[in-house]
């Protein structure tokens, strides 16, 4: 059997280490936020034939050097511009730049998202993310409630809560840096990675903790709070890394070959769960073990 929870002070100082550089990157560069936080055009766009590659539409727009310039095929023959500019003479422009590729194409729509819009996403994405995770928290306070003795139900709430945050922190940490130093954007979809990084996080949690609830239940006191923490890690720890590795090559894969439109969305969410299944194990059940501890020496 592995000695995962002894080694925790390890685990600890690493991951003190990770928040502390990604708050320090949060606090300092921020997130490059595009156009669904900042406002801007959005633009539909229907050819006549077969749209043009991406690439293509990209380098037929570099004169104009669009802020924040995203193209998203919607269809066979259709594709979906946003760009910061708000300017109505930029938008003939680039319509004309892209009548070389077809002097019959349609425009579909022009919509402009403006900062009062931009602010209220803002607002609502922070807002969703601070109700999932008292929810999470809720929950999990809930479904542990018979478990008595060693840790409260509440005090498994609150491990995970941290283990959560510790996920969302160094998520939006590497982001920022490569907002800074790669020119990465995000959107609304980011915030939908964050949320989706909630649910599968706690979810891999959960498992550990389930089996936690089952052996204390099983030991009757009998048994360490610790070596029983431990063994419960040993009997999920291949569960874990077996799902969340074959979730990994999936996404890393989609990443990869996925196109520019969801390149970011996979990878925030990549980042997420390989933090998420590693703070499941070495963050969440080893806060249960310090807090016991704690309580212990008291």
């Amino acid at each position: 059997m592995l000695n995962i929870i002894q080694k925790r002070v390890y685990t600890y100082i690493f991951s003190i280490i990770t928040v502390v550089m990604s708050i320090f990157a949060i606090s300092f560069w921020g997130l490059n936020l595009g156009i669904d936080f900042k406002g801007g055009t959005l633009m539909e766009i229907q050819f006549s034939k077969t749209a043009p590659a991406v690439p293509e539409v990209t380098t037929a727009l570099a004169d104009i050097t669009l802020q924040s310039l995203t193209i998203q095929p919607t269809g066979e023959n259709t594709l979906f511009l946003r760009y910061l500019a708000s300017d109505e003479t930029v938008n003939e422009q680039v319509l004309e730049k892209l009548k070389t590729f077809d002097t019959d194409l349609k425009l579909l729509r022009t919509d402009f998202i403006g900062g009062s819009v931009s602010d209220q996403i803002k607002k609502q994405a922070i807002i969703g993310i601070i109700l999932s995770v008292i929810g999470i928290a809720l929950y999990i306070a809930w479904a542990f409630r018979r478990v008595s003795g060693a840790v409260t139900s509440f005090e498994f709430g609150l491990s995970a809560i941290i283990a959560l945050i510790h996920d969302i922190v160094i998520t939006i940490g590497i982001f920022a840096f490569l907002g800074k130093f790669y020119g990465i954007e995000v959107g609304v979809p980011f915030v939908a990675a964050l949320l989706t990084i909630l649910g599968y996080s706690v979810n891999d949690t959960i498992v550990v903790y389930d089996r936690v609830r089952e052996n204390l239940l099983r030991a009757h006191k009998k048994e360490d709070f610790e070596i029983t923490v431990n063994r419960s890690l040993n009997e999920t720890l291949g569960r874990s890394f077996s799902t969340s590795f074959t979730v990994m090559i999936t996404l890393l894969a989609i990443t990869l070959f996925g196109g520019e439109s969801i390149r970011y969305f996979t990878l925030a969410i990549l980042v997420g769960v390989a933090f998420g299944t590693y703070s499941s194990v070495y963050v969440a059940s080893a806060l249960l073990v310090t807090r016991y501890k704690m309580k212990m020496n008291k």
